[in-house]
Formats: structure tokens, sequence, C-alpha cells
């Protein structure tokens, strides 16, 4: 008897563990269906407040409609874009997942509804000429076909893991929509090569900018013999640089809104809160400094909260930015259907742009760690410092694109910043180890799968990212050319 009830208490036990595998198994596969379907609503809820704002003829139901899109694009935006700027802190440990999507959110948002642009080129930055389509309605599903394969092929890349640039994909929707609806002749292809050129420079100025900071603090305060006395020296210059950086990255791009400001100024005005930063910072540093033990870890720590306040400052003003890309057709399709014809420049207005705001905070919310942690961890490792270096070189390259008037994808510029970190580590690692071994030493040593383990950006990333950047225009460009003719051949038509 005694043998028959143990024998069903183990077959029960056995039970209740296949119960809980398939709860476990079913919370597993809910997960992502919260998530979508958070994202849904969010949609619906911004076709309903197009709808309530505008009424109900057939031109405001395309503009409902042009809203669900632009919620999405929105979101696709927080989902993917916005890694960029958390990615380092959260690598580097000097974040929590859950503490960067807070402060991106909260940053982002206010980016986007207290500085970003109020006017936008609905034509990205000139690509298309308006004048060259025949008619208001050609440009509406023009505008619809860019806005919906921009996002659709942000969200591709976000489910296979590759930090795309938002702004290239509607800038290859917009050409691919303008060659469907006008021919090739429509597209300004001086302004194309520009920007085929910023795929190459601003990966390559990040990277670079990226692996010269952390050369400057390896040498100056990594292999110093008292690197405590190094880092009192240095880190608050290093500081009132990121202070002096971001400020004139704000004045210039993030303050637009409320005035325009020019280069001369700018400068200026990070001159100055660089200086003052310096004087706040160099106390603060020596205080936090006391007592520490002369080891690397120790400098480390003192990155942790600039690298925070850095990863802040570049989402709002990220935020101010982007937000175009998300709402910029969208405002285009409203202006049309409000006016009847289409400017180079149109008002965005307010309800558009909170679209634009919160879409960003909820895809950012729902989507955004995977990114967060391809970006920040999964490439190469990182640390305070190495994302210090990033966040810096970020703000300065887009300084001195903007000087030198290219147009840049922010993404590009972190993600080439980290690749930067990674390669100059790999780099920088084989040196001393043939330093220290000889050359000849160390050749023979190092068989061809140790040489390969040794590599310290996998490639693997590396390649897949590469392919992505290579591919997102003509893909966006594709996909809304074939976007726009069904638009136009059905609803058209109809």
């Amino acid at each position: 008897m005694a043998d028959n009830n143990g024998q069903q208490w183990k077959t029960l036990d056995k039970d209740l563990g296949r119960i809980s595998r398939v709860e476990l198994a079913t919370i597993y596969v809910a997960r992502p269906m919260v998530g979508t379907g958070i994202a849904l609503a969010f949609i619906v809820l911004a076709a309903l407040t197009a709808a309530v704002t505008l009424g109900g003829t057939p031109n405001d139901l395309i503009v409902v409609a042009a809203a669900g899109f632009g919620a999405y694009m929105a979101i696709n935006i927080g989902a993917n874009d916005v890694a960029n700027n958390m990615g380092p802190a959260v690598g580097a440990n000097a974040l929590t997942m859950g503490g960067a999507i807070a402060i991106a959110a909260l940053f982002e948002s206010a980016g986007a509804l207290l500085a970003g642009g109020d006017v936008v080129s609905t034509i990205s930055k000139g690509i298309i000429d308006p004048a060259g389509i025949a008619s208001a309605q050609l440009f509406i599903w023009a505008m619809m076909a860019a806005l919906i394969s921009s996002a659709l092929w942000v969200n591709l890349a976000t489910w296979v893991g590759a930090p795309v640039s938002t702004t290239h994909s509607v800038v290859g929707g917009v050409m691919g929509a303008g060659i469907a609806a006008a021919g090739f002749g429509a597209v300004d292809w001086p302004t194309m090569g520009t920007i085929a050129a910023s795929w190459v420079i601003s990966p390559v100025l990040g990277g670079a900018i990226a692996a010269a900071f952390l050369a400057f603090i390896k040498a100056y305060i990594i292999y110093q013999d008292d690197k405590i006395a190094a880092a009192r020296r240095w880190v608050p210059v290093l500081i009132a640089v990121m202070a002096g950086v971001f400020s004139t990255y704000l004045a210039l791009k993030g303050l637009k809104k409320i005035v325009k400001i020019d280069m001369q100024t700018a400068l200026m005005i990070g001159a100055a809160i660089g200086v003052l930063s310096y004087a706040i910072a160099a106390p603060l540093i020596r205080k936090q400094s006391q007592g520490m033990e002369n080891r690397n870890k120790s400098v480390k720590a003192l990155f942790g909260l600039p690298l925070v306040f850095s990863a802040a400052l570049l989402s709002f003003a990220h935020g101010a930015n982007d937000v175009a890309n998300a709402v910029g057709p969208l405002a285009a399709i409203v202006h049309v259907t409000e006016f009847g014809d289409f400017a180079a420049k149109v008002s965005i207005p307010s309800w558009v742009m909170i679209i634009g705001a919160f879409g960003i905070s909820f895809g950012l919310f729902l989507f955004g760690p995977k990114l967060i942690r391809m970006v920040g961890s999964q490439i190469t490792k990182l640390n305070p410092m190495r994302a210090y270096c990033v966040a810096l070189s970020a703000a300065i390259t887009v300084i001195v694109a903007s000087w030198l008037g290219l147009p840049v994808s922010s993404t590009h510029i972190a993600v080439g910043g980290v690749f930067g970190v990674g390669f100059f580590r790999e780099w920088h690692a084989e040196r001393r180890f043939r330093k220290k071994a000889g050359a000849k030493a160390a050749a023979q040593r190092l068989a061809p799968e140790e040489r390969r383990r040794r590599k310290l950006v996998r490639r693997s990333h590396f390649m897949t990212i590469i392919a992505a950047w290579v591919i997102t225009v003509p893909a966006a460009a594709v996909m809304s050319a074939v976007i726009f003719l069904l638009l136009n051949t059905v609803i058209g038509a109809g």
C-alpha cells in the first residue's frame, strides 16, 4: 500500500513538473505577445486621436491611417535607434536596463516635445522635388509609402538584431516612392551622393575619435604609476570636454525650436559651460577619489556618473532631432490634406509631435532591450571608460559633420564608436603582447585558433551590422516603390 502511495506521489510530482514547465513556456511565449498587443493599442490610439482631431472626410481618413503608420514608425525608432544612446552605459554597468529605459524615455520625450524642430523638410533633406510629382494625391501616396516602408525595414532590422539608421530608412523610402511617382529625374542625386558618403565617413570618424580618447585615457591615467593622482588631473578635463561638446551640440541641434544659434555662438556657449563644468567637477572628483585604491577598478568608478549624464543628454538630443523621422512624412500628409498643396517645409501640429514622442518611448520600453544588449555588450566588452569614449565621440562627430554640412546618422556614429573602441583594444593588446614577448617568439607561440580567440570584436555581429547599413537605403527604396504602386493602383484607382 505504501508503495502504491509512493508511486502516486511520484506520478503527481511528474505531472506538477510538466504543468510548471507548460506555465513557464506560456509566460515565455506570451511575453512578446503582450508587447505587440500594447504597441497595436498605441497605434490604434494614435489613429483615433487623429480621427477625433480632424473629423471624418475621405481625406481625413487618409490622415488617420498615416497617423497609425507614424506611430508604428515611432515605436520602431524607439526599439532600434535609442539603443545606440543607452547601450554603452548598460554594457558598462553604469546603468541597469530599467534605469536606462526610464532615463531614455524621459529625455527622448523631453527632447522631442521641448526642442523638436517645429518645421521639418517634408522631402527629407531635399531628396525628391515635389514639383516633379503630378498631383497632391500622388504626393500623399508617396509620403505614405515612405512612412510604411521605412517602418517595416527598421522593424525587420530590430528583429534580426541590427542597429540601422532610421534617417537612412526614411531617405530610402522617400527616394523609392519619388522614383515610382515621377521617375529617376525627380531624385536629387548629388544629395543622395552626399548621404552615401556619410555611410562611410560617420562611423569611421566616430570610431577614430572614440579610439583616440581611449588611447589618451590609457596613456595618461591607466598606465601611470599613481593612477588616482592622474585621474584627479584628467577626469575633470574629460568631463569639461564632454559638457562643452554636449552644450555646443544641444545649442546647435536641440534648441532650434526656441532660438536659432550659429556654429560660432554655439562653440562659445560650449567653451563657457566646459570651463564651468571643470570648476564643479575638479573638487567633486578629488572628494570621490579619496581613499581609493591605486588600481584600474577605482578609476572606472569615477567615469560612472558622467557616463549616465552623457547618455541622458544624447537621448535628449536624439529626441529633438530624430522624432522628425517618424512624423515628417505624416506632417507632410497633414499639410497636403489641409491646404491642398505641398510645400518644401511644413509646421508639425502638436498632436503629431506627441504621437512621435510617445511612440519612441513605447518602442524603447517594449522592444528596446534587445538592441541595447547588442550595442552594449555583444559587439565588444565595454566598461565605463570605454563607454564614455563612445558617448563623447558621438557628440563630437555630429558637431564636425554639421560644420562640414554632412547628413549623418547617430546610429552609425555610436556603433562606429563601439567598433573603434573594440578594434583599438585588439590592436593595443597585440602590440603589448609583441612588445613583452618579442615579435618572433609571439608569432611562434600563438596558434591561428588562439589568435582568433583573442579577437575582442565579434566578427559575426560586425558583418551583420555593416551588411544591414549597406542595404538600408536600397531595401527601403524598393519596398517604398512597391507600396506606392500598390496604394496608387488599389486605392488611387478606387
